[in-house]
Protein backbone atom coordinates (compact mmCIF):
# COMPACT_ATOMS: atom_id res chain seq x y z
CA UNK A 1 0.00 0.00 0.00
CA UNK A 2 1.33 3.23 -1.19
CA UNK A 3 2.05 5.99 1.50
CA UNK A 4 0.18 8.69 1.38
CA UNK A 5 2.05 11.89 -0.13
CA UNK A 6 3.33 14.76 2.38
CA UNK A 7 3.39 17.82 1.12
CA UNK A 8 6.76 19.58 0.36
CA UNK A 9 8.19 21.55 2.73
CA UNK A 10 8.86 24.78 1.67
CA UNK A 11 9.28 28.31 3.17
CA UNK A 12 6.09 29.17 1.85
CA UNK A 13 4.54 26.52 3.38
CA UNK A 14 6.40 27.02 6.54
CA UNK A 15 5.50 30.75 6.86
CA UNK A 16 1.36 29.76 6.39
CA UNK A 17 2.01 27.39 9.30
CA UNK A 18 3.41 29.60 11.60
CA UNK A 19 1.47 32.45 11.11
CA UNK A 20 -1.45 29.90 11.71
CA UNK A 21 0.14 29.06 14.96
CA UNK A 22 0.44 32.95 15.86
CA UNK A 23 -3.14 34.17 15.00
CA UNK A 24 -3.99 31.22 17.61
CA UNK A 25 -1.49 30.66 20.22
CA UNK A 26 0.05 34.20 19.93
CA UNK A 27 4.13 35.16 19.27
CA UNK A 28 4.73 33.25 23.12
CA UNK A 29 2.81 29.57 21.83
CA UNK A 30 5.25 29.60 18.39
CA UNK A 31 8.18 27.58 19.14
CA UNK A 32 9.79 25.48 16.26
CA UNK A 33 9.36 21.92 17.90
CA UNK A 34 5.64 22.82 18.29
CA UNK A 35 5.86 24.16 14.29
CA UNK A 36 7.38 21.20 13.13
CA UNK A 37 4.78 19.18 14.89
CA UNK A 38 1.60 21.02 13.00
CA UNK A 39 4.07 20.42 9.78
CA UNK A 40 4.32 16.93 10.76
CA UNK A 41 8.44 16.90 10.43
CA UNK A 42 11.03 17.02 12.91
CA UNK A 43 12.03 20.55 13.63
CA UNK A 44 15.75 19.79 12.31
CA UNK A 45 13.77 20.26 9.26
CA UNK A 46 12.59 23.52 9.77
CA UNK A 47 16.24 24.80 10.08
CA UNK A 48 17.34 24.17 7.17
CA UNK A 49 14.75 26.38 5.56
CA UNK A 50 15.27 29.17 8.77
CA UNK A 51 18.17 29.45 11.00
CA UNK A 52 15.72 30.78 13.68
CA UNK A 53 12.48 31.75 14.92
CA UNK A 54 12.98 35.31 14.44
CA UNK A 55 14.06 35.07 11.12
CA UNK A 56 10.95 33.20 10.24
CA UNK A 57 9.23 35.81 11.63
CA UNK A 58 10.27 38.39 10.06
CA UNK A 59 9.28 36.38 6.87
CA UNK A 60 5.67 36.66 8.10
CA UNK A 61 5.64 39.85 8.66
CA UNK A 62 6.69 40.93 4.93
CA UNK A 63 3.76 38.22 3.72
CA UNK A 64 1.46 40.54 6.17
CA UNK A 65 3.07 44.06 4.62
CA UNK A 66 2.70 43.18 1.24
CA UNK A 67 -0.93 43.75 1.77
CA UNK A 68 -0.10 47.41 2.56
CA UNK A 69 -1.11 50.09 0.11
CA UNK A 70 1.11 53.15 -0.63
CA UNK A 71 0.51 53.34 -4.59
CA UNK A 72 -2.45 56.35 -3.34
CA UNK A 73 1.39 58.80 -3.46
CA UNK A 74 1.00 58.52 -7.05
CA UNK A 75 -1.93 60.84 -7.57
CA UNK A 76 -1.72 63.39 -4.49
CA UNK A 77 -0.64 62.89 -0.65
CA UNK A 78 -3.78 62.90 0.77
CA UNK A 79 -5.08 60.04 -1.23
CA UNK A 80 -1.69 58.18 -0.09
CA UNK A 81 -1.85 59.07 3.31
CA UNK A 82 -5.46 57.96 3.87
CA UNK A 83 -4.89 54.72 1.58
CA UNK A 84 -1.33 53.59 3.57
CA UNK A 85 -3.03 54.46 7.01
CA UNK A 86 -6.32 52.16 6.13
CA UNK A 87 -4.35 49.51 4.68
CA UNK A 88 -1.89 49.58 7.28
CA UNK A 89 -4.95 49.00 9.61
CA UNK A 90 -6.05 46.47 7.64
CA UNK A 91 -2.84 44.07 7.28
CA UNK A 92 -2.42 43.96 11.31
CA UNK A 93 -5.77 44.25 12.41
CA UNK A 94 -5.82 40.63 10.38
CA UNK A 95 -3.16 39.30 12.81
CA UNK A 96 -3.10 40.74 15.43
CA UNK A 97 -0.64 38.75 17.50
CA UNK A 98 2.16 39.48 15.15
CA UNK A 99 1.56 43.36 15.78
CA UNK A 100 4.85 43.52 18.31
CA UNK A 101 7.53 41.88 15.26
CA UNK A 102 5.76 44.46 13.01
CA UNK A 103 6.14 47.53 15.26
CA UNK A 104 9.52 47.17 16.16
CA UNK A 105 10.38 48.65 12.57
CA UNK A 106 11.39 47.75 9.06
CA UNK A 107 15.09 46.75 10.01
CA UNK A 108 16.14 45.31 7.12
CA UNK A 109 12.40 43.96 5.22
CA UNK A 110 12.55 45.16 1.98
CA UNK A 111 8.37 45.19 1.67
CA UNK A 112 8.71 47.26 4.62
CA UNK A 113 11.17 49.40 3.41
CA UNK A 114 9.47 49.85 0.32
CA UNK A 115 6.25 51.31 2.09
CA UNK A 116 8.98 53.65 3.89
CA UNK A 117 10.61 55.09 0.83
CA UNK A 118 7.19 55.64 -1.01
CA UNK A 119 5.78 57.14 2.36
CA UNK A 120 8.28 59.74 3.09
CA UNK A 121 8.75 60.21 -1.01
CA UNK A 122 5.84 60.61 -1.90
CA UNK A 123 5.45 63.70 1.55
CA UNK A 124 8.62 65.09 0.29
CA UNK A 125 7.27 65.45 -3.23
CA UNK A 126 4.39 67.43 -2.75
CA UNK A 127 6.51 69.87 -0.88
CA UNK A 128 6.75 68.74 2.63
CA UNK A 129 10.06 69.39 4.52
CA UNK A 130 11.87 65.92 4.67
CA UNK A 131 11.77 66.44 8.50
CA UNK A 132 7.86 66.90 8.74
CA UNK A 133 7.58 64.02 5.92
CA UNK A 134 9.61 61.93 8.73
CA UNK A 135 7.09 62.59 11.46
CA UNK A 136 3.98 62.43 9.49
CA UNK A 137 5.11 58.88 8.84
CA UNK A 138 5.94 57.91 12.18
CA UNK A 139 3.06 59.71 13.59
CA UNK A 140 1.17 58.15 11.19
CA UNK A 141 2.11 54.52 12.51
CA UNK A 142 1.34 55.18 15.60
CA UNK A 143 -2.25 55.98 14.87
CA UNK A 144 -2.39 52.69 12.76
CA UNK A 145 -0.30 50.65 16.07
CA UNK A 146 -2.80 52.14 18.49
CA UNK A 147 -5.50 51.30 16.68
CA UNK A 148 -4.50 47.96 16.08
CA UNK A 149 -3.37 46.84 19.25
CA UNK A 150 -6.25 47.56 21.34
CA UNK A 151 -9.92 47.65 20.75
CA UNK A 152 -11.75 50.72 23.18
CA UNK A 153 -14.63 49.05 22.83
CA UNK A 154 -14.01 46.15 24.21
CA UNK A 155 -12.05 47.40 27.83
CA UNK A 156 -15.94 47.66 29.01
CA UNK A 157 -18.03 45.49 30.75
CA UNK A 158 -21.42 43.89 29.37
CA UNK A 159 -22.77 44.52 32.76
CA UNK A 160 -25.00 47.50 34.01
CA UNK A 161 -24.40 46.90 37.49
CA UNK A 162 -21.00 47.73 36.79
CA UNK A 163 -21.31 51.51 35.93
CA UNK A 164 -25.12 52.40 37.25
CA UNK A 165 -25.34 54.72 40.21
CA UNK A 166 -21.69 54.67 40.53
CA UNK A 167 -20.44 56.25 36.41
CA UNK A 168 -23.57 58.26 35.76
CA UNK A 169 -21.66 59.50 32.67
CA UNK A 170 -21.36 56.01 31.81
CA UNK A 171 -24.75 54.67 32.04
CA UNK A 172 -24.36 53.24 28.20
CA UNK A 173 -20.96 51.55 28.45
CA UNK A 174 -22.39 48.21 28.88
CA UNK A 175 -23.13 48.41 25.13
CA UNK A 176 -19.93 49.35 23.87
CA UNK A 177 -18.87 45.61 23.83
CA UNK A 178 -21.71 44.33 21.50
CA UNK A 179 -20.86 46.99 19.05
CA UNK A 180 -17.24 47.24 19.16
CA UNK A 181 -16.06 46.34 15.59
CA UNK A 182 -18.16 49.47 14.29
CA UNK A 183 -16.80 51.83 16.98
CA UNK A 184 -13.79 51.05 16.60
CA UNK A 185 -13.46 51.80 13.05
CA UNK A 186 -15.78 54.65 13.23
CA UNK A 187 -12.96 56.23 15.65
CA UNK A 188 -10.33 55.01 13.93
CA UNK A 189 -11.82 56.50 10.57
CA UNK A 190 -12.70 60.13 12.68
CA UNK A 191 -9.07 60.16 14.16
CA UNK A 192 -7.29 59.64 10.49
CA UNK A 193 -10.04 62.60 8.90
CA UNK A 194 -8.75 64.82 12.18
CA UNK A 195 -5.55 63.89 11.50
CA UNK A 196 -5.04 64.68 7.71
CA UNK A 197 -7.41 67.71 8.18
CA UNK A 198 -4.42 69.07 10.25
CA UNK A 199 -1.67 68.32 8.13
CA UNK A 200 -3.64 70.30 5.21
CA UNK A 201 -3.51 73.61 7.18
CA UNK A 202 -0.02 72.45 8.15
CA UNK A 203 0.66 71.86 4.88
CA UNK A 204 -0.24 75.39 3.32
CA UNK A 205 1.95 76.55 5.83
CA UNK A 206 5.53 74.69 5.85
CA UNK A 207 5.19 73.21 1.55
CA UNK A 208 8.16 74.32 -0.40
CA UNK A 209 8.09 73.69 -3.98
CA UNK A 210 9.02 70.20 -4.91
CA UNK A 211 12.57 69.74 -6.65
Amino acid sequence: MPRPRVPLLDRPRIRAAALTAVDRDGLAGLSMRRLAADLGVQAPSLYSHYRTKDDLLQDIAEDVMAGVDTAGFAEDWVTGLRGWAISYRAALAAHPNLVPVIAAGPARRPTALLHADAVHGGLVGAGWPPRHATMIGASTKYLVLGAAMSSFSRGFEDDVQVYVDRYPHLDQAHRLREHADEIDAESFALALDAFIRGLTALHARVARAAP
